[in-house]
């Protein structure tokens, strides 16, 4: 079996819940690979059609353009397709694998690690989902609404498997570079641990993110 994970010295990062052009290109400029934005209304970093529109089209080549739903309609999700041009989507919630795959756009789908011990229980837990370009691996229960800020035993990250994990879940500038120690991932994702409130991204603390992990990576090469 091919691990995707092991020895990475790149490790891609997407920051999470972008709400404006001015972030989207404070993120782009501290050298992220990827932006998030987030089609869930009870989200403080929820973001309209039109404003994830306007994000989108302004953002300058090589950057990915994710997008994140929590059990959404079909109609939703092709709605926002229909006006903005993601690259990849990101489902949080109990959505099916058809579901996920029903939309002519590679997904990754989170799962939650609430009651998820080794890599037995992980692979059952993401088996039905063939067609995923890779798992985001929260601390929140499964199906249940990440962004809570709040780690996780990082005992419990799967580190043997052939699709990318993106590991997510109280990430923050002072603790990703021991994550990128100890773990073989693909990613982080990160969202209220670059903020300085709710929905509100802090661009010193994106900066020194950055920082961290080239810091991390011109360790390992």
């Amino acid at each position: 079996m091919t691990d995707l994970n092991k020895n990475m010295t790149r490790t891609r990062v997407k920051i999470c819940g972008i709400t404006s052009t001015e972030v989207a290109h404070d993120v782009c400029a501290a050298g992220a690979d990827s932006i998030g934005l987030v089609f869930y209304e009870k989200s403080p970093r929820n973001v309209s059609i039109a404003q994830a529109k306007e994000i989108c089209d302004s953002l300058p080549p090589f950057i990915t353009c994710v997008g994140l739903f929590l059990n959404p309609s079909d109609d939703f999700v092709n709605a926002v397709l229909n006006e903005v041009k993601l690259d990849l989507l990101q489902f949080h919630g109990i959505e099916t694998a058809e579901f996920c795959h029903s939309f002519s756009r590679p997904y990754i789908k989170a799962i939650g690690m609430e009651g998820i011990s080794g890599e037995e229980e992980f692979t059952q837990a993401i088996q039905q989902y063939t067609h995923a370009k890779g798992f985001l691996v929260d601390s929140h229960a499964t199906g249940k609404a990440g962004g809570t800020g709040q780690t996780f035993d990082w005992k419990n990250v799967p580190q043997m498997q052939e699709k990318p994990i993106i590991l997510a879940g109280g990430l923050n500038p002072e603790n990703v570079a021991d994550a990128l120690q100890q773990l073989n991932i693909y990613g982080v994702d990160l969202s209220s641990g670059v903020e300085s409130q709710p929905g509100i991204k802090d661009p010193d603390k994106i900066k020194k993110l950055m920082n961290e992990v080239y810091r991390v990576q011109c360790s390992k090469s």
